[in-house]
């Protein structure tokens, strides 16, 4: 199951990249994130975070790694825990002075919760993107 939304911002491709791709910002531009914290790495591939976030009335922890960093163009990290595996992608486009963001959330479920996702977590799904993209908007504002 996943979420996917495009977007354009008001600044320049590589300070969206080095502010997004800085996973400690969840804690400025994700919704749902209680603290992001780096636990190991230089920000690069493999930099792993512990992540808290707050879904559906629940708080989960997540270890998250970078997977993925090709600056300026595109970032990902995944968060694991027994229950869920969450994969965020972002492809950074420039456009001008501006930066088209494509922003995908992936998540796979393991055990009981796997079977409740669909009726649980999927209706959720889209209005918490739509926060996520106005959090991002918002934050890259303000670091302006």
């Amino acid at each position: 199951m996943h979420v996917e939304r495009t977007f354009t911002v008001s600044r320049s491709i590589e300070d969206v990249f080095d502010y997004l791709s800085d996973f400690e910002n969840t804690n400025e531009w994700d919704p749902g994130t209680i603290d992001t914290r780096r636990t190991g790495g230089d920000g690069g591939l493999g930099t792993t975070y512990a992540n808290t976030s707050r879904f559906a009335g629940r708080e989960v922890e997540l270890t998250y790694e970078t997977i993925g960093h090709d600056r300026p163009t595109f970032f990902s990290a995944r968060g694991t825990n027994a229950q869920s595996t969450a994969t965020d992608s972002m492809t950074f486009t420039r456009d001008g002075d501006r930066t088209q963001i494509r922003y995908r959330a992936d998540f796979e479920f393991r055990g009981l919760v796997k079977y409740l996702a669909p009726f649980v977590v999927k209706p959720k799904l889209s209005a918490l993107a739509d926060e996520t993209v106005e959090q991002i908007r918002a934050s890259l504002e303000r670091s302006a």
